[in-house]
């Protein structure tokens, strides 16, 4: 039975004594409103309604010393409010309760998304996420997210390392175009996230610095870690393309490497010729290799780099980079600068662009086009010495004459003074 709940009777209010868990005073000014007092004397007020669907429920809105009868009258009429126009407000709770957070969605991600990454790029990304996104997101609701803590986020990064804030943002953009897949809310909050500025690497071979690396790699104790390096300069290949080769993927009789689809950044088959110093080079860490296998009674590893322990690929070879480049007295010299190199001494000698893109393994030209302005060295080249000759006849100035392997009927050419 309904009662006016006054601040005297809620102040006296005591628990059951009928052996039940609690006590129950209705409140007869709003409709559903009652103080709930237990064996222990705890006091709480607790909202009763039936939903549209007619379940019953008891939601409880708090403590009565932090309530007075005042305010949570009217916190009682707001649910009954909600209630009337077909809200359930225990159900939501529950149901925030239970919604996904951050780290739910990293966990799906792992699940679902992961496995169709690439071995290198999923080390990666699980490096962004331990260090930057489950530290700072976590915790928090999926739907909860705003572009400002993403923003945040960014900003926190990008005081330490711009291009690093970009990678963290990107992979948590693609996080939250599938939580929207999977319903877990209906925007992405990384959209429109102004990224940082990157500008792309230019660091090319330049004087005697090609002379001086390769005597320092032909001089270096760990042969293993100069012959990947050697590789390198001559493939053009990325480092984990060079490091994870196999025998199996080498025709060394034909001179053709073919790098499988799982071991490309673009994930696709690709099948380049290998020159000669290449293959040399190739057949002498076999030889080795054999000898090697045969000394100690095992099989010949299917990797040409294996790693020292675990029967697996060699990991990396940066310790014996940074002291090759100390021999060579070279500075700011990355790895991947010597795949730059590659294109460059190809732009260079006047090959085309899609041959250059063909041998790099671009799946997009525009990815090539960093090397376009190369192709001019030698076109400047031949216009030079078209103004050359153009110049000696303006000036009268004949130059020497330069025999050069005529045609039938042809006669030796003149040419102009360098």
């Amino acid at each position: 039975m309904a009662t006016k709940l006054t601040p005297a009777l809620v102040a006296a209010a005591t628990g059951p004594n009928d052996g039940k868990a609690y006590a129950l005073l209705a409140d007869s000014v709003v409709t559903g409103l009652g103080l709930r007092t237990t064996k222990a004397g705890a006091k709480a007020w607790v909202f009763s309604y039936r939903t549209h669907s007619g379940i019953s429920r008891r939601l409880t809105i708090g403590n009565a010393s932090d309530w007075p009868l005042t305010l949570v009258r009217e916190e009682a009429r707001r649910l009954r409010r909600l209630v009337d126009i077909g809200h359930d407000p225990m159900g939501e709770r529950h149901a925030e309760r239970g919604a996904a957070t951050v780290a739910d969605l990293v966990a799906r991600w792992r699940t679902e998304a992961a496995p169709k990454k690439r071995a290198r790029s999923l080390v990666d990304d699980e490096s962004m996420i331990a260090q930057h996104i489950l530290p700072a997101l976590g915790r928090m609701k999926v739907a909860d997210i705003r572009h400002a803590d993403i923003d945040k986020l960014h900003c926190k990064i990008t005081a330490v390392a711009k291009v690093r804030a970009n990678r963290v943002i990107a992979l948590a953009s693609r996080m939250f175009s599938l939580a929207v897949i999977w319903e877990m809310r209906t925007d992405n909050p990384v959209k429109g996230i102004e990224r940082n500025p990157e500008t792309a690497r230019h660091r090319y071979l330049e004087g005697d610095e090609l002379e001086r690396l390769l005597a320092a790699v032909a001089t270096h104790p760990n042969r293993q870690g100069a012959h990947v390096i050697e590789l390198l300069l001559l493939t053009g290949a990325r480092r984990s393309e060079v490091l994870r080769m196999r025998w199996e993927q080498l025709d060394l009789a034909n001179g053709v490497w073919t790098k499988p689809a799982s071991a490309t950044k673009q994930a696709r088959l690709h099948r380049i010729p290998l020159s000669a110093p290449a293959c040399q080079v190739l057949v002498e860490i076999k030889q080795a290799a054999e000898e090697k296998a045969a000394k100690y009674h095992r099989d010949l590893s299917p990797w040409v780099f294996p790693a020292r322990y675990g029967g697996g690929p060699l990991g990396d070879v940066k310790h014996v980079w940074a002291g090759i480049c100390r021999t060579a007295g070279i500075t700011d010299l990355h790895l991947h600068d010597l795949r730059h190199a590659y294109a460059t001494f190809l732009a260079s000698a006047g090959l085309s662009l899609p041959i250059i893109g063909r041998l790099l393994g671009h799946s997009q030209p525009g990815t090539t086009n960093r090397y376009s302005h190369l192709q001019l060295d030698p076109l400047r080249a031949a216009t030079d010495r078209v103004g050359a000759i153009v110049e000696a006849a303006k000036t009268g100035y004949q130059g020497d004459v330069v025999p050069l392997a005529p045609k039938s009927g042809g006669r030796p050419l003149r040419s102009p003074g360098a």
